[in-house]
């Protein structure tokens, strides 16, 4: 009497799946570990810029801080200044990953120095001009 897997070829080729299955599983999990590992390196750069320019804004030196953070933040980062009394507030945002909608965001805030003199630098934190 036969049986359904002598009738079917056995299970010829049934490891060879299995091993193919296994690949593409661990390429997946290896790309997810590696994309997140950036998204946090990423994460930290936005936090960095918006801490250099919070620090170079409070003492006078906006544009300067505008240019640090720039070269500190990922790539295609949007890099904010707010000045609001007598704070100054960093915000970096940057998309790392353009195939998935997560956005990464850095903010810092400062208290200007005495006599620090910003000009241009107001507005709400998102807004337009």
């Amino acid at each position: 009497m036969r049986t359904w897997a002598k009738a079917l070829g056995g299970d010829r080729g049934a490891v060879t799946v299995e091993a193919a299955l296994a690949l593409a599983t661990l390429t997946l999990v290896v790309a997810l570990a590696v994309s997140a590992i950036a998204a946090a390196a990423a994460s930290v750069r936005c936090t960095d810029a918006a801490r250099e320019l919070v620090r170079l804004a409070a003492r006078g030196e906006p544009e300067r801080g505008r240019a640090v953070a720039a070269r500190l933040a990922p790539a295609g980062a949007r890099i904010q200044l707010v000045v609001s009394g007598d704070e100054a507030i960093g915000e970096v945002t940057a998309t790392p990953l353009r195939l998935l909608p997560v956005q990464l965001r850095g903010r810092a805030v400062a208290v200007l120095e005495p006599g620090a003199v910003l000009g241009g630098t107001g507005g709400p934190p998102g807004g337009g001009p």
